[in-house]
């Protein structure tokens, strides 16, 4: 079954809960093919019933000890743009779209977002535009991250906050 993983992390981002659950990013879902999504909300107040996504299966769950095993078996993550979440992902060697939080004072999620997109290895953008670009996006085309080099990871993460 074609699966769509989505996480937030340890916070709260209702907003991208709310635009994935969407009836057109469901619609868009659909049509490329995915049968699963499953939503992992962390301290979000918003939590869509199993039923609200017609047309593909939905489960929702707050918190995990580890969520390798939903990244693993996701054939695309949506995620937050938190170092976390998209170094596992991309360890994983999985298909990652971000969902830059646009709402965040002094926001480096997008400056995260942004360097990774630009080395291939990440497509991103926010909840306003989350439909068009699950319609539009070439996830061929990502370059893969090398896993065991955790030092290219921080310098890269140093020089997207401004610390390099």
């Amino acid at each position: 079954m074609k699966t769509v993983f989505v996480t937030v992390g340890s916070t709260s981002f209702d907003e991208l809960i709310q635009s994935v659950t969407s009836d057109a990013a469901v619609q868009a879902l659909t049509a490329l093919g995915y049968q699963k999504l499953t939503l992992q909300i962390g301290r979000g107040s918003v939590q869509p019933s199993p039923d609200g996504c017609p047309g593909i299966a939905l489960h929702v769950f707050r918190y995990k000890d580890s969520i390798a095993d939903d990244i693993r078996d996701a054939d695309l993550v949506i995620s937050h743009a938190g170092a976390g979440s998209c170094l596992e992902t991309l360890g994983a060697g999985r298909p990652l779209l971000v969902v830059v939080n646009d709402q965040l004072m002094n926001n480096h999620q997008l400056e995260l977002a942004r360097a990774l997109h630009s080395q291939g290895h990440l497509h991103y953008c926010t909840c306003s535009n989350l439909t068009e670009t699950l319609r539009t996006v070439d996830l061929s085309a990502l370059v893969p991250f090398l896993p065991g080099q955790p030092q290219t990871f921080a310098v890269f993460l140093d020089r997207a906050v401004g610390l390099q």
